[in-house]
């Protein structure tokens, strides 16, 4: 099993441990109140969607990835997303490592 795979499964694990926001308001609201440790973008999300949590992940200081397709994320977590955050340090770690 590659890297990206474990990545996407790390993702369905933080769901199930419910340490995974997912979809655009609630990301953005974990960002805001710094509950947020990393957030993964989807590559074809729109330009606009993409400057914005890119924008809002600068500002916070809080890091962020622009990776896998939004089908991916979908898979991975069974719900259709285009952004989620892990918000737990473990689980960001993790992930950090797999890249």
């Amino acid at each position: 099993m590659n890297n990206k795979q474990k990545a996407l499964n790390l993702l369905g694990l933080a769901l199930r441990a419910r340490q995974l926001e997912s979809g655009s308001p609630t990301v953005l609201d974990a960002v805001r109140k710094k509950r947020a440790r990393l957030v993964i973008i989807a590559e074809d999300a729109s330009p606009n969607t993409k400057k914005q949590f890119l924008d809002k992940c600068d500002f916070y200081k809080i890091p962020s990835y622009v990776l896998f397709s939004k089908d991916e994320i979908t898979q991975a977590i069974g719900k259709e997303r285009t952004v989620c955050a892990f918000t737990d340090n473990g689980f960001a770690q993790s992930f950090k490592k797999l890249l």
